[in-house]
């Protein structure tokens, strides 16, 4: 097949994901070039089929950064309209029994006065609106497939995936060349496990001098529910049940938050550091709602939407080196999330603006391709690093020693050391963590009822995932062999279980076994790539527009 030509633009600056990091290095860049009566090209492109469509987060956002970048943004028509009025925190002792954590025993950071429940999505969508009013190039439905190099070695931009490619390798009469966008800068702001940042951290060895990164998977649901029981700007989080409670178990939390309209989202989350292969994530979560505290609320009510995500929680000491020459992470790309406030929104947005301030002031030096060295710098002297310091033993702590011991470890932390000198690590990455299938124990789960509790397929549909089905896997196995040969019989293949949309199946047909990738289901979570004992997953980009659809998520 002779090499595809392809359409090249250039811009002074191509981001790279739609998310709350890329949106506000994209105006924080303009708000700049503008003060300084300087034009400047940005082009900003999103893989999902709008500005939106793939954001998935509770959320309870804190408008620290936006009131930094927007101090209008009230007049601006911000979606933040959901003041928290109830914050609420219980440990769940078993699942019928809870108990109130008073506020006293809360740490500072993680209150939520002043904070806003709200969609991100929609937050996203209105920043989207402000940047395209600004000037920003927004080009939704572009998959950045590939990292664009110049000779020498430095970032050149990125290239968009080919469309019309199918399952065979072979171009259909849809094909359309992906695009060559190339900039003096590349900000990679792709969200947790980002396929091409991931790529750029083992290139460059962006990891040699941090902590072992770390994750969790996140679920969410949006429930429309009878109105007298609803109550706006109500939060809770839970601790405790259905997840493990001593050293060495499953640790994670939930959280409920009544939005606007007679709507609550919900979700659980798993830290992705869990031993037991039998583990089903999404059953645990499915099996959280029937709690009394949760499926009183819902009973009645009616699911809305459903969606997955891994969600990045190492905290400080897992960041990695944040640039390369003519290249830089923010956001959840690099792990900028603050575990103890369980928030990466407003964390996500400042990294970004500090990127973008960066990046400025090397184009008006006259610069290109170089390393944007001041990013660090500005970084360490902000907010934002005072934050994550804070916080940074809180997640080593929850891993190390449980949720009652990680909890009591956080209040100490918290409360009495103040900003300590020493650092707490857990450098077992989670995928080495699983103990083998024979040596677990096995846990039966409850049939979903189909009103409180649901099955994979029946979610999936509801995430409106599509996905062209002709097109080649974007779940590429490094070995093919690996899951029957290593993972069946050794952890009973986890696939099968830690998917949060049934895409890896064991299939028997005329007594022999397969491994079967239902890709069109996958909601670009990105568990397998992280939690797959052999690392043999190498999740990548399908085609542009492929995956949920998330309304009002």
């Amino acid at each position: 097949m002779s090499e595809i030509e392809r359409e090249s633009m250039e811009f002074d600056v191509v981001i790279v994901g739609g998310g709350p990091a890329g949106l506000s290095a994209a105006c924080r860049l303009m708000q700049l070039g503008e003060a300084a009566g300087t034009e400047i090209s940005v082009c900003l492109v999103e893989k999902g089929s709008e500005i939106g469509a793939h954001i998935l987060s509770g959320a309870i956002f804190e408008p620290t950064a936006l009131n930094e970048l927007f101090p209008d943004w009230a007049e601006r028509g911000a979606p933040l309209d959901n003041p928290v009025t109830e914050d609420l925190i219980y440990y769940m002792v078993n699942d019928t029994n809870r108990i109130k954590i008073p506020g006293m025993f809360v740490p500072k950071d993680a209150h939520n006065e002043g904070n806003h429940a709200i969609s991100l999505g929609n937050l996203c969508r209105w920043m989207g609106e402000q940047a395209e009013n600004m000037g920003v190039n927004v080009f939704p439905g572009f998959a950045a497939s590939e990292v664009l190099y110049n000779d020498d070695g430095s970032v050149a931009g990125i290239a968009t995936g080919d469309m019309g490619v199918g399952a065979d390798g072979e171009h259909k009469g849809t094909f359309a060349p992906g695009y060559e966008l190339r900039a003096k800068y590349t900000l990679f702001t792709e969200g947790c496990r980002g396929h091409l940042g991931k790529q750029l951290i083992k290139k460059f060895n962006l990891d040699a001098d941090s902590g072992t990164q770390h994750y969790g998977i996140g679920f969410k649901e949006l429930w429309t529910v009878d109105p007298a029981k609803h109550k706006a700007g109500k939060v809770m989080h839970t601790v405790g049940w259905p997840l493990g409670h001593l050293p060495g178990s499953t640790t994670g939390g939930s959280y409920l938050y009544h939005l606007p309209n007679n709507q609550v989202s919900l979700g659980l989350i798993i830290d992705l550091s869990y031993s037991n292969p039998h583990l089903s994530p999404f059953d645990e979560f499915q099996r959280w709602k029937h709690h009394p505290e949760i499926a009183g609320l819902l009973e009645g009510g009616e699911r809305v939407s459903y969606g997955a995500r891994a969600i990045i929680k190492g905290g400080l000491q897992a960041l990695p080196t944040l640039t390369i020459p003519g290249a830089a992470l923010a956001g959840d790309d690099a792990g900028f999330l603050n575990p103890l406030k369980i928030k990466g929104s407003h964390t996500a947005m400042k990294s970004g603006m500090l990127a973008a301030e960066a990046v400025f002031e090397e184009l008006a030096a006259g610069h290109a391709y170089t390393e944007v060295a001041s990013y660090q710098e500005k970084f360490e002297k902000s907010w934002l690093f005072d934050e994550l310091n804070r916080a940074r033993n809180v997640a080593p702590g929850l891993h190390k020693f449980g949720v009652l011991g990680g909890s009591a470890h956080a209040f100490v932390d918290q409360f009495f050391k103040g900003n300590q000198s020493w650092t707490l690590s857990d450098p077992t990455p989670d995928y080495a963590t699983l103990k083998e299938a024979s040596k677990a124990k096995k846990i039966n789960y409850p049939k979903p009822d189909g009103k409180i509790s649901f099955d994979k397929l029946s979610s999936v549909f509801i995430s409106n995932t599509t996905h062209e089905e002709d097109q080649p896997c974007h779940l590429v196995l490094a070995d093919p062999d690996i899951p029957l040969k290593v993972n069946l019989p050794k952890y009973d293949e986890p696939a099968q279980r830690y998917c949060p949309a049934g895409v890896y199946e064991i299939v028997e047909e005329n007594g022999t076994q397969r491994f079967q990738i239902n890709a069109q289901n996958c909601v670009h979570c990105k568990t397998c790539d992280i939690k797959d004992p052999a690392q043999n997953i190498n999740w990548v980009v399908p085609e542009g527009t492929g995956g949920p659809n998330y309304p009002n998520m």
